[in-house]
């Protein structure tokens, strides 16, 4: 037999078989397209975010304005010769503290007090001089009286005693003169306050017209910041300061932190706007007994125009910023799915932003977690916070 022939019968078989397989198959095929449209796949929700929340609380908080600010000195002055001499001795320390009328340096004063000694002579010389003159006065004041001599002679003498005593009287003038400027051989402190760097050595030749001086000398005890608010400020501090029976309170804090480096009181609020930059300079004087303000130093200036006695307050860390304005994710009632809510801020202090549109007391805000977090999102509480 052939074995490239297949018999019919084998033909038939073959035939049958494959009929068979082609309807399991298609059988498998129907009914697992029936189990998947009976049984599609679950759709499963997003898991809830974990996120701090704090609760939007009803409290006073203080009104205050905040600006960039300069320390800088109450007094300072240059120290300086009044007199050409030349240095004979400094009697101060470099970064010593000094109070009003302290010596500082000493100039040569040996051309002086020969030009005050020479005055003197000059007076009692003249003094001499007028005594002789009353004298002849009172002799021909007697003569004019037994008609010994002249009214004229009499007139003469009386000038002659006149101008003796103009020159005793110039000769006082010279020694007033000769003594101030002796006195300005010893040079004191004009105000108390810290002495800077010694500018000038012992041994050199001073001159009054010297600009830098023997030394700067500035009142840090009180000090002064200078600061500058927004010209949108100005009708409420001037406000603040009509109302107010005492001078406002000013703090002074570093640029980066929260301490309080010192609390004064506002002294100026200056009488123009600057219109280069939209700002108005104003002025506060703290006591500085530990020196923790210097000359120099930038500090922020927290003006304290008065009380908010009903504000509502928030975590500042709480707010957004987005393309449209501030927002809050806030927490709807039943405590687990959130929602954006729009808001006003009226300020933020010490981490506390005070809400002045979009909020009420009691609501729930998320304060941690935002980014996590889009409307409708379900959240689960992980710390319970203030508003404060």
């Amino acid at each position: 037999m052939n074995p490239t022939r297949i018999s019919s019968r084998q033909r038939s078989a073959l035939v049958a078989t494959g009929s068979l397989a082609l309807l399991a198959i298609a059988g498998w095929y129907g009914l697992d397209h029936r189990a998947l449209a009976a049984d599609p796949p679950a759709t499963h929700a997003a898991p809830a975010v974990a996120a701090t929340v704090a609760t939007v609380q009803q409290q006073p908080m203080p009104l205050v304005r905040t600006g960039i600010g300069t320390v800088a000195a109450t007094q300072s002055v240059t120290v300086k010769t009044r007199i050409d001499g030349q240095l004979d001795k400094i009697a101060f320390t470099e970064g010593q503290d000094v109070k009003a009328g302290q010596v500082l340096a000493h100039i040569d004063a040996r051309a002086l007090q020969a030009q005050l000694a020479q005055a003197q002579a000059a007076k009692a010389k003249d003094e001499a001089s007028l005594a002789n003159a009353r004298a002849d006065l009172a002799r021909y004041t007697q003569l004019m009286r037994d008609d010994a001599a002249t009214q004229q002679q009499l007139d003469t003498q009386k000038a002659l005693v006149a101008q003796q005593q103009a020159a005793v009287q110039t000769d006082d003038a010279q020694i007033a003169y000769a003594q101030v400027q002796l006195s300005y051989t010893t040079i004191t402190a004009p105000i108390s306050g810290r002495t800077g760097a010694r500018l000038v050595d012992v041994g050199n030749i001073v001159h009054a017209t010297d600009t830098t001086g023997l030394v700067v000398i500035n009142q840090v005890d009180p000090i002064t910041v200078v600061f500058t608010l927004p010209e949108e400020a100005f009708q409420d501090v001037n406000r603040a300061i009509n109302t107010s029976h005492q001078p406002l309170v000013v703090q002074a804090l570093p640029r980066t932190g929260t301490e309080v480096l010192g609390t004064g009181k506002l002294t100026l609020l200056n009488n123009q706007i600057d219109t280069t930059n939209g700002t108005v300079q104003l002025k506060a004087q703290f006591p500085n007994p530990t020196h923790a303000l210097w000359p120099g130093q930038y500090v922020n200036a927290r003006l304290q125009l008065g009380i908010r006695p009903d504000a509502l307050t928030i975590p500042a860390a709480a707010v957004q910023r987005g393309q449209n304005g501030t927002y809050v994710y806030r927490v709807e009632a039943d405590g687990k799915t959130v929602q954006t809510q729009a808001i006003q801020v009226a300020d933020i202090q010490d981490g506390v932003a005070v809400i002045a549109q979009g909020l009420a007391a009691g609501q729930q805000v998320v304060v941690d977690g935002q980014y996590k977090l889009k409307p409708g999102a379900t959240i689960t509480v992980a710390q319970a916070g203030a508003g404060k």
